[in-house]
């Protein structure tokens, strides 16, 4: 028989086709054959590297046979420490030409791996793969923050449009909180759409919240009584790192000795730097591990983003009990009450500074908010089944054809 894979299509091609691209059928008919898993993802570090990575691990120890195609960094990494076979796939966030060639590499994974399911994590991926995949293979797609909230006009109804289109194309939509699902459908993305909110790594909190924070503290360097707010977060508009510089000139004025340390590292490293004003830390890339030691430190975390699905940071916060302040949007506004933290409208640098000095300027308030955070969010995992199992469940049942009960 002719492998008719081998014969070249072009991304236009697939997309013009009354036939789907040829791509191998999944056998699941074996009951000892291990669930065969693809990861794809175009981003690598920050939050997301270790989302995917805590599923990937997961899906390991249950015995499924898990690849994931990325540009390698920290997700790489840490899947590939977790038994997750991991190859390269050279993709740029931005949409461009590079689109074919992001697609016929994806392709040939995905003829390498015969995959049962197939998980693509945020736009590029989510894009390059259902136009490949069309449905061949059981597809989850997780957005971690819808595209078209990133655009404005025509461009924001041109990606709407393409949602809705590929919806068709997908299994099940992934959100990492009840807004983004919500956001979604009032776009009218229609089909099956699941809320797998993100894990927080309780061992690394409970290590730190297990030490006294004048330790930790010190041992950052930071005075005791040193007024100190922490935004973790890849430097990109969507974070919001610009608007906290912004806001930082005004809480300089009200608050002297108040720092602002910014962690991450992304494409606005070198504006941002140029940017900050007295008071402003860029610490660059850390470890999990450090990058929580610093919000322990912390006064007060803050989460100015324009748009979100749902940020790790203001979860851990909560469970390290630190009072967060984060703009009012998808994933931050279900997870932050009156009593737990404040919520202030985006990309305002003037309310941020004013609720900045608010919140250092009462320190007993911050620290009844971050205790109530911290009751809140231990009381709300007591009760939540992980996310990591019911992915994997989810993936078995799509693998098998069979809802589950």
């Amino acid at each position: 028989m002719t492998d008719r894979a081998s014969v070249p299509i072009s991304p236009k091609s697939v997309m013009d086709s009354v036939d789907r691209p040829d791509l191998p059928v999944p056998d699941t008919s074996s009951p000892s054959r291990s669930l065969r898993v693809l990861h794809v993802s175009h981003a690598v570090n920050t939050g997301l590297a270790h989302c995917v990575s805590d599923y990937v691990a997961y899906q390991v120890s249950s015995g499924m046979t898990v690849t994931l195609a990325c540009p390698g960094g920290r997700l790489g990494e840490l899947s590939r420490a977790a038994g997750a076979h991991v190859v390269p796939w050279q993709a740029r966030r931005e949409p461009g030409l590079s689109v074919v060639r992001e697609w016929s590499s994806l392709r040939a994974i995905v003829n390498r791996v015969q995959p049962d399911v197939v998980h693509l994590h945020c736009a590029k991926a989510g894009l390059v793969g259902r136009m490949l995949l069309r449905g061949r293979v059981p597809t989850v797609f997780s957005p971690h923050a819808w595209s078209f909230l990133a655009s404005k006009g025509f461009m924001r109804r041109l990606v709407r449009e393409w949602e809705r289109f590929a919806a068709g194309w997908t299994a099940v939509t992934a959100c990492v909180s009840q807004g983004e699902a919500a956001t979604g459908r009032a776009a009218g993305i229609r089909g099956r759409i699941a809320v797998l909110p993100n894990r927080v790594d309780m061992e690394l909190i409970d290590e730190l919240v297990d030490v006294y924070r004048a330790r930790v503290r010190g041992e950052l360097g930071i005075s005791a009584g040193q007024p100190l707010v922490v935004l973790a977060a890849r430097l990109a508009r969507q974070k919001g790192q610009d608007v906290a510089i912004q806001a930082w000139r005004k809480v300089r004025e009200e608050i002297p000795t108040a720092e602002l340390a910014l962690i991450g590292t992304g494409a606005l490293y070198n504006e941002l730097k140029a940017s900050a004003g007295e008071g402003v830390r860029l610490l660059g890339p850390l470890e999990r591990a450090d990058t929580l030691r610093w919000m322990y430190a912390a006064d007060v975390v803050i989460c100015p983003s324009r748009w979100e699905g749902m940020s790790l940071v203001p979860l851990e916060a909560a469970a390290l009990g630190r009072p967060v302040i984060a703009s009012e949007v998808d994933g931050m506004r279900e997870g932050i009450r009156p009593d737990t933290g404040w919520l202030i409208p985006p990309d305002n640098a003037g309310v941020l500074a004013d609720t900045v000095i608010k919140v250092l300027s009462d320190p007993a308030a911050a620290f009844d908010a971050g205790q109530n955070a911290r009751r809140q969010f231990m009381a709300q995992r007591s009760k939540q089944v992980p996310s990591t199992r019911l992915l994997a469940e989810l993936y078995q049942e799509l693998a098998s054809g069979v809802p589950s009960a």
